[in-house]
C-alpha cells in the first residue's frame, strides 16, 4: 500500500506544481526562509537518496536544472526510482510523509 501512497502524494504534488511558471517557483515557501524551487530541489534530493540507500548505491547529486519547471518530472523519476529498488514498506510511506508535508509547504 505505501508505493500507491507514494504515487498518490507525489500525484498531488506535480499537480499542483507542474503549471507555475518561474515567478511562482522563486516565491518563498510558506513558513520558511527558502524559495519554492529549493524546497522542491531539497525533496527531490532526499527521495534520491531513499533510492540510493535502497538499491545499496551510492548517494549522487541531482542536478539543478536551468528550469525549474522540470522539477515536477525530476521527483517523478526519483520517486520510481525508489519504488522500483523495493524498499521497506516504511521507507516508501516515509517518503509520502515527506512528499505530503512539502506540498503543503508550498
Amino acid at each position: 500500500m505505501s508505493a500507491a501512497e507514494l504515487d498518490r502524494a507525489v500525484g498531488l504534488l506535480v499537480r499542483q506544481v507542474s503549471h507555475w511558471e518561474q515567478p511562482r517557483w522563486a516565491a518563498v515557501a510558506g513558513g520558511g526562509n527558502v524559495s519554492r524551487v529549493d524546497l522542491v530541489h531539497k525533496l527531490v534530493q532526499e527521495v534520491a537518496d531513499l533510492a540510493a540507500d535502497a538499491e545499496g548505491g551510492p548517494r549522487r547529486d541531482v542536478p539543478r536544472l536551468a528550469q525549474p519547471m522540470a522539477l515536477p518530472d525530476q521527483l517523478r523519476v526519483v520517486a520510481a526510482d525508489l519504488v522500483a529498488a523495493g524498499p521497506p514498506e516504511a521507507v516508501l510511506a516515509g517518503a509520502a510523509v515527506t512528499v505530503t508535508a512539502t506540498r503543503s509547504a508550498l
